[in-house]
């Protein structure tokens, strides 16, 4: 959320409606019922609908369900996304997505989405179900998608039947995603095919239970030859991987007036040398895809590195690698950070976090990874929302994206680096936040800004922090957001007391059930009974502050010391954050290596004397887990402790 603009009043819900609760449509024949109550409550009701779906179009299960798992992890969306797919299958309703081309795109026209597959009329006319039935009921959409992949597997003359070789469909299963390139359309079939191959299970949104066992399958990869695709590399001058549909929508680098500070919408530098590309931070957009790109095109306002579209993971890059974005609203961390912005809004995440778009999101980010040689770590790719303010009148102000509903355990599954791997070991002063997504729902209020239960029971990525051991226990406080000393709320847009997911911090204290961690300053309690953990031990490293130190005090940057400025360049202050770390306290390390520079750019030319220049300090910081945010230290004010 790089300032995207005001959250968007949604309904109740999210996407937790089945769409069994709407009435069966008439002409939906066979489709059993699904339109019932008793459908919307039974957890078998899906693998039902998969199994019966198969059976009718002689489509194999794995394929069906693994197909679906791709597209939605069997979750049945509400067709928000921009190209509205609807339901598990991810059904696109064609017209949304035309009507959403040329939408006030500004500067931005070769980016406008091209008008989509109509999957959702083609499936109504294979099915002879309306589409009312294809979007709102469980059976309909599944015998839908059944539908497509058996008619396409007869239109390549290629073996039909529940017990074909799943293998035999790997042509299929590219087409169904509904690229006409083939390198992403082979993605999208190799990841469909790991499905199979590693098994997979979960309870979705709505509380379908869902599993598919692992099996041995070889996918006939050369099939995908019969589908005619284009052969062709990605538009412009993009920093992509092959696999992902990726195309040039650069943001306008403009003076705006005669004052030489006067220009947008980034800044001109020279990373990875100048400054280093050490972290990626994962936003959302809080606004449409359209809306986005408008805005990232608009030289009066500000760019980050690429949007990913949520209906089909599609990507713009808009720039340089080597050039700066004003994304996560602390400069140190932009002149250090790529920036990606993922379509949709923080207190609905559910309904456009789509599958598509994780799986994109993550090829993108390991290959960044690799090139710049970040750590596929939680303190090196993070949320918007870990973002520290640069002082402390900032703090209060900063950003909350991508919030409570992205899943940061698949996203890092997704990355090949799972978060229950990271450093575990059997030390006890440090945990990880681990409580698993799905089934864990903490009560979140007021996602539409009005009601406070608006926002429904839904998986979410964090623990709440009390005072005390007790559930009844007040939340703590972030004084930084509150600094009345008032506790933190349930509020969609509070982070004052979530532990988040993937994050480690260093135990204060333990009482029964309950783990204290040390949290802004203070002892933050989350129930973490033995039978049914939501954090694990790890291995690594924490602070104290040095020996006669009363506190150490924690910065939102990591700026040079003052000799270490050349003359022309004047001295960055660096206040202190308004949270005491002091003796007894503890903090988890996340990262013992972080630059020691300030980038100086002011002004629009690079060739303006003493700008577009990297300061770099001899002083040394480190990066800790203070809170819901992470925070600096100087090496100088503190000790670094193995974890016991």
């Amino acid at each position: 959320m790089a300032a995207l603009g005001a959250l968007a009043a949604v309904t109740a819900g999210m996407a937790l409606s089945s769409p069994s609760a709407q009435a069966a449509d008439p002409s939906a024949g066979a489709v059993g019922g699904g339109a019932s109550s008793s459908a919307s409550s039974d957890p078998a009701s899906r693998e039902r609908a998969f199994a019966a779906a198969s059976a009718e179009y002689g489509v194999p299960r794995t394929v069906l369900e693994a197909v679906s798992y791709a597209q939605t992890r069997w979750d049945f969306n509400p067709g928000h996304s921009t190209s509205g797919g609807y339901g598990p299958m991810h059904l696109v309703d064609g017209e949304l997505g035309s009507a959403a081309e040329g939408k006030g795109l500004g500067q931005a026209p070769a980016a406008a989405p091209a008008p989509a597959a109509d999957t959702l009329g083609r499936a109504a006319t294979l099915t002879g179900l309306s589409e009312d039935a294809l979007r709102t009921d469980e059976l309909a959409n599944i015998r839908g998608g059944a539908a497509l992949l058996a008619a396409t597997q007869k239109r390549l003359g290629l073996p039909t039947g529940e017990s074909t070789d799943a293998g035999a469909w790997f042509a299929s299963v590219a087409d169904a995603s509904g690229s006409a390139q083939e390198d992403v359309a082979n993605a999208f079939a190799d990841d469909a095919y790991s499905v199979i191959a590693s098994g997979a299970s979960r309870r979705t949104v709505d509380g379908k239970q869902v599993s598919l066992l692992p099996s041995s399958v070889t996918p006939q990869a050369t099939q995908v030859d019969r589908l005619g695709l284009l052969k062709k590399a990605n538009k412009g001058d993009v920093d992509c991987p092959p696999g992902l549909d990726c195309e040039w929508v650069p943001a306008p680098y403009e003076k705006l007036g005669s004052d030489p500070g006067d220009y947008g919408n980034h800044d001109l530098a020279s990373r990875p040398v100048a400054p280093k590309i050490t972290n990626i931070v994962i936003h959302n957009t809080e606004a449409s895809y359209d809306t986005t790109l408008k805005l990232v095109t608009d030289p009066t306002y500000l760019a980050w590195n690429y949007s990913l579209r949520s209906s089909d993971g599609q990507i713009a890059q808009h720039l340089k690698p080597e050039d700066v974005g004003w994304h996560a609203g602390n400069w140190y961390i932009n002149g250090h950070s790529i920036g990606l912005e993922h379509e949709g809004f923080a207190a609905t995440g559910a309904e456009w976090f789509s599958e598509p778009m994780y799986r994109s999101s993550a090829r993108l980010v390991r290959y960044l990874a690799t090139k710049y040689d970040i750590p596929l770590d939680m303190q090196h790719i993070f949320g918007h929302d870990q973002v520290p303010g640069v002082a402390p009148g900032n703090v209060a102000g900063m950003h909350w994206d991508p919030g409570p509903y992205w899943n940061w355990e698949h996203y890092f599954q997704l990355l090949g680096a799972p978060l229950q791997s990271h450093q575990s070991g059997a030390a006890k002063d440090l945990v990880r936040i681990l409580p698993g997504f799905d089934d864990n729902r903490q009560t979140v209020t007021f996602c539409d800004g009005k009601v406070a239960d608006s926002c429904g029971s839904q998986p979410t990525n964090f623990v709440y922090l009390h005072n005390a051991p007790s559930e009844t226990a007040p939340l703590v406080n972030d004084i930084g957001r509150k600094a009345n000393g008032a506790p933190s709320t349930t509020s969609v847009s509070d982070i004052g007391a979530r532990a988040q997911t993937g994050l480690t911090f260093a135990v204060a204290d333990r009482q029964g059930d309950w783990t204290a961690i040390w949290f802004n300053g203070v002892k933050g309690w989350f129930l973490n009974p033995a039978s049914d953990p939501t954090a694990v031990p790890v291995t690594g490293s924490y602070v104290v502050p040095k020996a006669g130190l009363a506190k150490a005090p924690v910065y939102g940057r990591a700026y040079p010391e003052a000799s270490a400025y050349p003359a022309g360049i004047p001295v960055q202050a660096l206040a202190p954050l308004q949270y005491s770390f002091t003796q007894g306290q503890r903090y988890a390390v996340g990262d013992l290596t972080v630059p020691t520079d300030y980038y100086r750019a002011t002004t629009f030319s690079p060739d303006t004397a003493n700008d577009h220049v990297d300061v770099v300090g001899q002083d040394r910081y480190y990066q800790i887990s203070l809170g819901h945010r992470f925070a600096y230290v100087r090496a100088a004010d503190v000790d670094v402790v193995p974890a016991q």
